[in-house]
């Protein structure tokens, strides 16, 4: 399905202040939506007489009047003229009789979509229309609540058309916007409150109003709501910034328990201050949630930090042991359990520093490389590096991959260097769409003869083949390298459940 964007660029010369402007209309117009108890359609003229929808949004507040998508549809013979009178002259068009779409009946509407100019004083142009449909089958009895929402959707169209709407997105804003379904609450030009919907009546008094709000002050209601004087002069402020014809940030409001978001949007219908519309939003569940969420993740790294921990101590515990030993392979033996504790260490460090369940794994690797270089033997100069990147990495797979990289570049270092050789260990790492491709060269002496991966009694290597085939899920091949020396290459498929992600 073709984007707004890419809609506009195929069938229109507007330009990209244009679209910019489309595309907040569109991040904004669920509220017209849900207020006009319609279907919102955006038309772009690609041609004259020619009309292409390339956005839409149903309400929630009410049946749609279409079950299919619209985006990517010509207008129709019955929707050009109203569409074309909304672009010629300028205004909203609404004065035609009930269409039928198929057995729905449906109430036709035409706002002009303006964008002002850059410059101060300039009127702007319509550089698209926005229709508004009306599934009349649903047709119920007015109420105050439909009033109200009606009143408010026409102040909002009248904005549309005249540029006036949306308001600029504060770009620290990232919560999504209270909908009208939520609870909204319209205020007069002083802030007296003359309509609040039953959801929005709720939402306040979850902050601890007693009684009924209408006919009295909002701003003075949530000042003194608020658990801090601080935050209840902000949320004041935002109510009298939208009073004021400003477009404020919406804020977060909590008192005797409960949390509402709040938005104030101006209603400037013909330039004229006629007072705000204020959603709010009961998030009093969703911030519990999200609480229980940070103490579950705080609660996570530190079982890691305490793993990392242990971990060292066993890695501390096997070292001092090894130093008492008499033979030089149980040394050796407990040397390499030191090494294999210590490299798991390294993922659950990482892992007690992280929000959530994944590492950066070129620091890992880094530091792995550093490890295994220290314990070349004395006399050989060997060059560990890495070459490329693994990016980041779920921690179920980083654990196993770190203990398979550890065996390999640590047998590259063992026997391939041996008696003095000096040489180069290289780690390279390419990370496409399905998987991940890690290769260890070596220029050392190179396999013995005769040999065979799989018929290998080596522990490290057996440790090697058991976890790709059972943990990652991956394969592995060990041959002689072109230059001489060794090719051990790894490959681990992204798309399995134990894959990793970058």
């Amino acid at each position: 399905m073709s984007t707004l964007t890419d809609l506009v660029a195929e069938h229109t010369a507007l330009d990209s202040a244009d679209v910019d402007h489309l595309h907040r209309l569109a991040g904004e117009w669920d509220l017209i939506s849900d207020l006009s108890f319609a279907d919102l359609l955006m038309w772009v003229r690609t041609g004259p007489g020619e009309f292409l929808c390339v956005a839409q949004v149903r309400p929630t507040t009410a049946p749609t009047t279409y079950d299919q998508d619209q985006v990517g549809r010509a207008a129709t013979a019955v929707e050009l003229p109203y569409l074309e009178v909304a672009i010629a002259e300028g205004r909203i068009w609404r004065e035609g009789d009930p269409d039928w779409h198929g057995d729905v009946p449906v109430r036709h509407e035409a706002v002009p979509v303006r964008r002002t100019g850059d410059g101060i004083g300039e009127p702007g142009r319509i550089i698209a229309v926005l229709g508004r449909d009306t599934n009349l089958a649903a047709a119920r009895v007015p109420s105050q609540l439909e009033l109200s929402y009606l009143q408010s959707a026409g102040d909002l169209c009248q904005m549309v058309a005249e540029g006036s709407f949306p308001p600029p997105v504060p770009p620290e804003e990232v919560t999504s916007a209270p909908r009208v379904g939520d609870g909204s609450l319209r205020i007069g030009t002083d802030g007296i409150v003359v309509y609040a919907s039953p959801n929005g009546l709720s939402a306040i008094r979850r902050l601890g109003v007693v009684g009924d709000v209408h006919g009295r002050p909002l701003a003075e209601i949530v000042r003194a709501l608020a658990d801090d004087p601080l935050a209840g002069s902000e949320a004041a402020a935002v109510i009298a910034a939208a009073l004021a014809g400003l477009a404020p940030a919406q804020i977060e409001l909590e008192a005797n328990g409960a949390s509402v978001l709040i938005r104030a949007l101006p209603l400037l219908p013909a330039a004229r201050r006629i007072g705000a519309l204020v959603l709010v939003r009961d998030v009093t569940e969703v911030r519990v949630r999200d609480r229980q969420l940070l103490s579950k993740d705080a609660t996570i790294r530190e079982i890691h930090h305490r793993v990392k921990n242990n971990l060292q101590t066993v890695a501390a515990l096997l070292r001092l042991q090894a130093r008492r030993m008499d033979s030089a392979q149980a040394r050796a033996a407990l040397t390499e359990s030191v090494r294999r504790v210590s490299s798991i260490a390294l993922v659950h460090e990482t892992l007690s520093g992280s929000n959530d369940e994944t590492v950066e794994f070129d620091g890992i690797v880094d530091r792995v490389l550093s490890m295994v270089g220290d314990l070349a033997a004395p006399e050989s100069r060997v060059r560990v590096r890495r070459e490329g990147t693994f990016g980041v990495i779920v921690a179920a797979v980083a654990t196993p991959l770190v203990m398979v990289l550890t065996e390999l570049l640590q047998n590259a270092v063992e026997h391939g260097f041996a008696h003095g050789r000096s040489g180069e260990v290289v780690v390279v790492a390419a990370v496409t769409r399905d998987r991940l491709d890690v290769a260890v060269r070596d220029d050392g002496v190179g396999l013995p003869v005769g040999f065979s991966l799989e018929d290998s009694e080596r522990l490290g290597l057996q440790i090697v083949r058991t976890l790709i085939s059972a943990e990652l899920g991956g394969s592995l091949t060990l041959k002689a390298a072109h230059a001489g020396g060794t090719q051990a290459r790894l490959t681990i498929p992204l798309h399995q459940p134990s894959g990793s992600t970058t």
